[in-house]
């Protein structure tokens, strides 16, 4: 009996990922792991762009408004979750989708983590600590003196990965890069990855856009209700944080808009290199007007 398929629809923010998932999976009758970082959380539905309540009336969704804040995910997390929900949508299903833009927990799911020694609680929460008093540029000096190898390969305009490298080579003396070797694991379904892309120029409007809609839609209201919170690192995100700025006194509303189009543009190039180094992704035009025909006429194949 042939192993079911796991469909990956993946790409940058703004693209169009939830509504090509959805329509597939009415299609073909089956059900969507959000595979974003931050949609799995409470009370950030608007910044994060979760599924919205017709959208979660069509299809069955998991991994989303599932969490507290105030918990903390993490990709490994994410591959177990999701791996018990595949076991339970496999069982009565043959095909499964997963929707999103982040990168590592598509990886996660898809390819397995390498297996890392534990980082000290302490002195993770010493860095972050620190990181939160001085900010990025002490963040990035600190990795550029003690782990070189990742200050000279890895992503330093990462605020997230750089913690967690500067966390690892404190708690156990050697850079996190020598752990990750990359050996996939066996996984008892196939997958088919796929990107969906859009003229720069196209996409980078459409991020404006949206920027300005979630703004109608209480953006800010959201953001002033998670205010007691800020501190928190699953806050430290685009459309939150340089809204945290502004509610702080830092910073005025119009300036705070304009970096959250910014972070968001800058963003969704990093999500397109990393998504673009994985060959087994096949693209398709956002906005072509058969593309599901195409994804369809693909999953057949």
């Amino acid at each position: 009996m042939q192993k079911p398929l796991l469909i990956v629809i993946a790409g940058p923010t703004a693209v169009g990922k939830t509504a090509v998932a959805i329509r597939l999976a009415q299609l073909l009758q089956t059900e969507i792991i959000s595979a974003d970082s931050r949609q799995c959380y409470q009370g950030m539905a608007i910044g994060t762009a979760q599924p919205n309540r017709a959208e979660l009336a069509a299809v069955m969704h998991h991994f989303v408004a599932s969490y507290s804040p105030e918990v903390s995910l993490n990709a490994a997390d994410f591959e177990r979750l999701s791996l018990g929900y595949l076991e339970n949508i496999f069982a009565q299903k043959q095909t499964a989708i997963v929707c999103g833009g982040t990168g590592l927990y598509i990886k996660a799911l898809c390819a397995g983590l390498d297996d890392m020694p534990a980082v000290d609680v302490q002195i993770n929460a010493t860095v972050l600590q620190d990181y939160e008093m001085l900010g990025v540029d002490w963040l990035r000096e600190a990795i550029r003196q003690e782990d070189p190898l990742f200050y000279a390969q890895a992503a330093t305009d990462n605020p997230a990965r750089m913690l967690r490298a500067l966390a690892f080579v404190r708690s156990v003396g050697k850079s996190i890069l020598l752990f990750q070797i990359g050996q996939s694991k066996e996984r008892p379904f196939r997958i088919l990855k796929i990107g969906l892309e859009l003229p720069r120029v196209v996409l980078y409007d459409r991020i404006n856009q949206r920027v300005d809609l979630m703004m109608q839609e209480g953006l800010l209201d959201e953001v002033r209700a998670l205010y007691p919170l800020h501190k928190l690192k699953n806050l430290n995100t685009v459309g939150y944080a340089e809204l945290f700025a502004y509610l702080s006194g830092t910073t005025s509303l119009a300036d705070a808009v304009d970096k959250i189009k910014q972070h968001s543009r800058n963003y969704a190039k990093r999500q397109l290199t990393w998504f673009k180094k994985d060959p087994a992704f096949h693209w398709f035009l956002a906005d072509d007007a058969q593309l599901i025909d195409q994804i369809i006429a693909l999953i057949n194949r």
